[in-house]
C-alpha cells in the first residue's frame, strides 16, 4: 500500500504558494484546481499547475492534482494539460460510482499515450463525499487498480445530506468509520478529511488521532502549519516500535523453543500480535527511507 501520511492542498491558482510549496515536509502535494479556485481563475489555474508538476516533483514529493469533478465538464481539459511523466496522480471530486472511475480512467489512458508514457502510472484517489459514493464505495475501490487510496470529504457529505458539521462530527461517524473498512477490504490506503480549522493544533491533533483509531493512513491539510502534527499522528511512536521490536523478539525465541502463545508484561501474545508488532516496524523503515531518500 501506498505511504501516504500527509497531503497538502495547495491552490492552483497562486504561483507563490505553489513554488514555496517545494519546501513543506508533506508525503504528497495536491496542486488544486477544484474548490480553492474561482471559475473565473480556472483556465490560468490549469496552465499554471501544468507549468509547475515537473518542477515541484524535482525534491522527491509526490505531486498530485485536485481535478474538478467530471460532472463539471472541466476534467478532460485539466487532464489534458496536467498528465506528464513526472504527475504521481490526479484527485477526483465528488465521485459516486465506479462509471466515475471508469472515464476517468479511459482519459488518463488517452493522455498517457498521447505523452507516450506506460498505461496505468497515473493514480486516482476518488472522494467519498455523498451519500450515492458511501454506498457504493466498495465498488468505486475496486473499479481500477489505479485507485491507491479512498478519500473522506466530510464538508460535502455533510452538504448532500442537509446537515450541519459539528465539532463533535456525530453526523458523519458512520461514512466515516466505514470508509477504512472499505479500503482495507481493497487493499489500499484510508484518508481523511482535512481539518478546516487550521489554527486550531490540539483540535487538529483530536481530529487525526480518531482517524488512526479507525484505520486511517493520512490526513489532508489544509495549511502547512499542519503538515508536523499530521505527520506525527500518523508515523509509529517510538515507544510502540520497542514494544514490537520486544514482542517480535519474544516471538521468535519462543517459536525456536517449540512453544506457541507467550506472555510478555501480563498480556499475551499470540499470532495477531505478532503480525502487528511486524506491520509496524516494517512501516517505521518505509518511512525512513522515504524520509532519508
Amino acid at each position: 500500500m501506498e505511504l501516504l501520511r500527509s497531503l497538502q492542498f495547495v491552490p492552483g491558482n497562486r504561483r507563490d504558494m505553489l513554488q514555496k510549496a517545494r519546501g513543506f515536509r508533506a508525503d504528497a502535494l495536491v496542486a488544486d484546481l477544484e474548490d480553492s479556485v474561482p471559475p473565473d481563475e480556472k483556465s490560468a489555474a490549469r496552465e499554471l499547475v501544468a507549468e509547475l508538476v515537473p518542477i515541484l516533483s524535482k525534491l522527491g514529493q509526490k505531486v498530485m492534482v485536485r481535478v474538478n469533478s467530471l460532472d463539471t465538464g472541466r476534467t478532460a481539459e485539466e487532464l489534458r494539460g496536467v498528465v506528464c511523466p513526472q504527475l504521481y496522480g490526479i484527485s477526483l471530486g465528488k465521485v459516486d460510482s465506479p462509471w466515475h472511475i471508469k472515464e476517468c480512467e479511459r482519459l488518463l489512458s488517452v493522455e498517457e499515450a498521447r505523452q507516450g508514457m506506460p498505461q496505468g502510472v497515473v493514480r486516482i484517489i476518488p472522494w467519498i463525499e455523498s451519500a450515492a459514493g458511501v454506498l457504493s464505495a466498495s465498488s468505486i475501490a475496486a473499479a481500477s487498480s489505479r485507485v491507491v487510496a479512498l478519500a473522506f470529504g466530510a464538508e460535502d457529505f455533510t452538504n448532500d445530506m442537509g446537515l450541519q458539521r459539528t465539532e463533535g462530527g456525530e453526523e458523519v461517524a458512520f461514512p466515516r468509520a466505514m470508509i477504512p473498512i472499505v479500503a482495507r477490504a481493497a487493499g489500499i490506503v484510508a484518508l481523511d478529511t482535512p481539518y478546516v480549522r487550521f489554527r486550531d493544533a490540539e483540535g487538529l491533533r483530536k481530529e487525526a488521532e480518531s482517524a488512526a483509531k479507525l484505520g486511517y493512513k493520512g490526513k489532508f491539510a489544509i495549511h502547512p502549519a499542519q503538515l508536523e502534527t499530521i505527520n506525527a499522528v500518523f508515523t509509529p511512536r517510538e515507544e510502540d516500535l520497542e514494544h514490537a521490536r520486544r514482542v517480535v523478539a519474544a516471538w521468535e525465541e519462543s517459536t525456536a523453543q517449540g512453544r506457541g502463545a507467550l506472555a510478555l508484561d501480563g498480556e499475551m501474545v499470540d499470532v495477531p500480535v505478532v503480525k502487528r508488532a511486524y506491520n509496524l516496524l516494517e512501516l517505521a523503515e518505509e518511512i525512513s527511507r522515504m524520509e532519508d531518500a
